[in-house]
């Protein structure tokens, strides 16, 4: 009986806490979009191609990953399965790197104002915090082998690759340290490379702690 009750204690807290961030991800997207939509072409040729660029931005797409992911975690904590298990590291790894490169190199390059200052937080400080602060108090683990890390580096690949490709067909680049037009191929190739190299410390990181904090399908005793 206590231990079903410390089980049902469990899981409200997890789903509170991925509820939470699913809030703060969305919410942040939601901010952005009816910007987006609502103030025409703004520094972009086309209206269309603002909403093109909004979806091209890293910053978006790991804000709906972890959005999503923390979506279905607040509904079912228990969910589980090989492609969700790469999603959710793809998901914690991705909004984990959005937060540490925004904070370290790109903040204050743009002044924001208004819903913009709202959304900045929304989508590079508080879904990132409390995406790791989740993942670390409710998990779910045990979850990642060598193989889901290694399945979740496609994704950030692939990113790069679209980056680029697009870029050098609009010549519009999401972010400064991978502007080719400005720093050449091989100042924006060695920049990928180092947040390559952050994405996989982390990844591994958590590889590390997913085997060694404790289980989360499981009740905690008490003393």
């Amino acid at each position: 009986m206590t231990q079903n009750i410390r089980l049902s204690e469990g899981a409200t807290l997890a789903r509170f806490l991925h509820l939470l961030v699913a809030v703060l991800a969305l919410g942040g997207f939601g901010i952005e979009l009816v910007v987006a939509i609502t103030g025409g072409a703004g520094t972009a040729p086309t209206h269309a191609e603002r909403i093109v660029r909004l979806f091209s931005y890293f910053t978006i797409q790991s804000n709906l990953l972890i959005g999503g992911v923390s979506l279905a975690l607040a509904l079912d904590p228990r969910r589980d399965g090989p492609v969700f298990r790469v999603l959710r590291l793809d998901a914690l790894l991705c909004i984990a790197v959005t937060g540490i490169v925004y904070n370290t190199v790109l903040r204050g390059l743009v002044e924001l104002t208004g819903a913009g200052m709202v959304s900045n937080v929304m989508l590079h400080v508080l879904a990132p915090v409390f995406a790791v602060v989740a993942w670390l108090l409710v998990g779910p683990r045990p979850r990642v082998t060598g193989s889901t890390v290694w399945w979740s580096v496609v994704y950030p690949i692939a990113w790069l690759v679209y980056t680029f490709v697009r870029g050098a067909v609009t010549g519009w680049y999401p972010y400064p340290f991978l502007d080719v037009t400005e720093l050449g191929y091989a100042g924006a190739v060695t920049n990928s490379a180092v947040v390559a190299v952050v994405f996989l410390l982390l990844a591994w990181g958590v590889r590390w702690a997913d085997g060694r904090l404790p289980d989360t399908k499981r009740p905690v005793p008490r003393a």
